[in-house]
């Protein structure tokens, strides 16, 4: 069975699931440093923690740690890979 690919944006993605950012919809110095951050397009992205009230996400980029806040996120279009018998 085929890996298939579901569209969202990084604030949709669950604990644990690693997915692939696709585009910024962000504009200007929002965009600007969400890229800063590592956050480009092609990049594989984990999310490894959700804070106790949702915000921030803490990420998993590039061999490091990164917490974005929830807004930030919902800018980023990641398409999440689901794996077989998930």
């Amino acid at each position: 069975m085929p890996e298939t690919t579901i569209p969202e944006t990084l604030d949709q993605v669950p604990v644990g699931a690693s997915c692939v950012v696709r585009r910024l919809t962000g504009e200007g110095a929002v965009k600007r440093r969400i890229m800063d951050m590592g956050l480009t397009k092609g990049t594989a992205v984990t999310v490894r923690k959700l804070a106790p009230l949702g915000d921030p996400i803490e990420l998993s980029v590039r061999g490091y740690e990164l917490s974005i806040r929830k807004d930030e996120a919902a800018k980023v279009l990641v398409e999440k890979v689901e794996r077989p018998g998930a």
